[in-house]
């Protein structure tokens, strides 16, 4: 069979595009011809017979928007020329005009500009007013997206549901294949911190995200540790324009907050660490939270937080609401002062992370694949509409 994909990033250091590098790697392995129509592809994948690269290049346009909708438009065209090559297209979200078979949604937009916390509501000025504009775009755009695609794929229960009340998904056309996590990279164990340059002899809460915006909600984190004077917590994200350093210094807690910048060593960051929190106020499938659990950690999160269905009650907290401070210091202080029950829940999420890995989720999508193109039913492709008839979409660039 030929498989195209079609997404900017097909890599193994980034979200969504880890999980396109997993499922070609699956494809091949199989057997499977793949076409990927993308700005970026880890350089194995190149090299591979069975792998062919079309590259859009959009370096050179300013703004993610206006790369974005260059994308689109040039994938399309080079699509609508090539589309009786292969047997099933993917995409992600709105990356493309052209109506695909299978669509993964890693992020629902229509859903997050509706957040109180969107980030054009906390900024009053243009910076607010670009994402305002940057959401509202790919909202309409991933809306006519996924009524067109035969199948989506959500990245969790809560994507799910937004595609169903969001975008009017129907529930009968949505599969649910959750992110997964290489227990070989992220796995229990010790590892010195005076090497990492973390304090030794503390309790550590770990934080990871972009900290430049108030989405991960590292806000709330710092406001509930406050009332927990036993806990430390190390935080992972570019400091660069982030407000944090600044709040930290506000509330008093620089002695114990501790700011490291971008790091390319989380897996043994994880290892040297007592527990991990993420009470995210919006997330599709974080696979953060997953890497902590494979790495034996206990969790906190927020129901907000998109893969949170995945943490039980043995294996951490899920907060039903990201935003309250006083419950989530409970949770950690539960966490800081009982090392018991933080080995016994860091034993539990190991465990949920082996039902998770990447190697499962990825046979789950050529499994899809495979099941849709021998179907007879799906090999009528008379929905596939023309280019005259994607006039505005093309227009996006």
């Amino acid at each position: 069979m030929k498989f195209c994909i079609v997404t900017p990033y097909v890599i193994k250091g980034d979200g969504q595009g880890r999980v396109n590098y997993e499922v070609v790697r699956e494809a091949i392995h199989r057997g499977h011809s793949v076409i990927l129509v993308a700005r970026e592809i880890a350089p194995e994948l190149q090299e591979h017979n069975l792998v062919k690269f079309v590259k859009i290049d959009v370096e050179k346009f300013p703004t993610a928007l206006i790369k974005e909708m260059v994308f689109s438009s040039r994938s399309a065209a080079w699509l609508y020329k090539n589309r009786h090559e292969f047997d099933l297209v993917q995409i992600c979200g709105a990356v493309t005009s052209f109506p695909a078979d299978v669509n993964t949604s890693h992020f629902v937009h229509t859903s997050w500009r509706r957040s109180h916390v969107h980030t054009a509501r906390m900024n009053l000025n243009l910076y607010g007013l670009y994402h305002w504009v940057y959401s509202t775009l790919n909202a309409y755009w991933e809306k006519q997206a996924y009524q067109k695609a035969k199948v989506s794929i959500a990245v969790s229960d809560k994507v799910k549901q937004e595609l169903i009340n969001d975008v009017d998904v129907e529930g009968k056309h949505i599969r649910v294949i959750h992110n997964g996590v290489d227990v070989e990279e992220f796995f229990p164990g010790v590892t010195d911190r005076q090497k990492l340059g973390l304090p030794v002899d503390e309790t550590l809460a770990l934080f990871v995200g972009d900290i430049r915006t108030n989405r991960k909600n590292l806000d709330t984190v710092l406001k509930a540790l406050v009332k927990v004077p036993s806990l430390h917590l190390v935080v992972l994200g570019n400091t660069e324009g982030s407000p944090y350093p600044q709040i930290t210094e506000d509330l008093g807690l620089n002695n114990r907050v501790h700011f490291t910048g971008f790091r390319r060593d989380v897996a043994e960051i994880m290892r040297a660490v007592d527990l991990f929190v993420f009470p995210s106020r919006y997330e599709a499938c974080t696979l953060v939270l997953l890497e902590a659990m494979a790495s034996g950690l206990p969790t906190i999160t927020a129901t907000s937080a998109g893969g949170a269905e995945l943490v039980t009650p043995e294996s951490g907290f899920v907060l039903p609401n990201a935003d309250d401070a006083e419950e989530l210091a409970v949770a950690l202080s539960t966490l800081a002062l009982d090392a018991e029950l933080r080995t016994k829940m860091g034993q539990a999420a190991r465990a949920v992370a082996e039902q998770n890995t990447w190697v499962s989720k990825a046979q789950r999508y050529i499994d899809l694949f495979e099941e849709l193109v021998n179907d007879k039913d799906y090999r009528n492709f008379d929905n596939i509409s023309t280019p005259s008839e994607h006039r505005i979409m093309f227009n996006r660039a």
